[in-house]
């Protein structure tokens, strides 16, 4: 099943308009991988911005405590999903 296609009509400057064309810019196909790559770009540009947020939190380090008790609740789900076949 084909996708649905949506007809665009571009108002561009004539000396922007006559160099993408002479560059092969104003193909259906140009376009869309135009789109595409910005969207892409922009996705990414998101990513790490979420990151950067992110890495903004300030979490306090584990104790040795919490890490040794971090430790055996992994070995002891392990050792569980070992004894069911998991």
């Amino acid at each position: 099943m084909g996708q649905k296609m949506v007809e665009l009509t571009l108002v561009l400057p004539d000396s922007l308009a006559c160099e993408a064309e002479a560059s092969g810019l104003l193909t259906p196909q140009a376009i869309e991988s135009l789109l595409r790559a910005e969207l892409r770009r922009r996705r990414i540009n998101r990513l790490f911005e979420a990151a950067d947020q992110l890495a903004t939190l300030t979490v306090p380090p584990l104790t040795e405590a919490e890490v040794e008790a971090e430790i055996q609740a992994a070995r002891t789900a392990r050792r569980k999903a070992d004894a069911s076949g998991g």
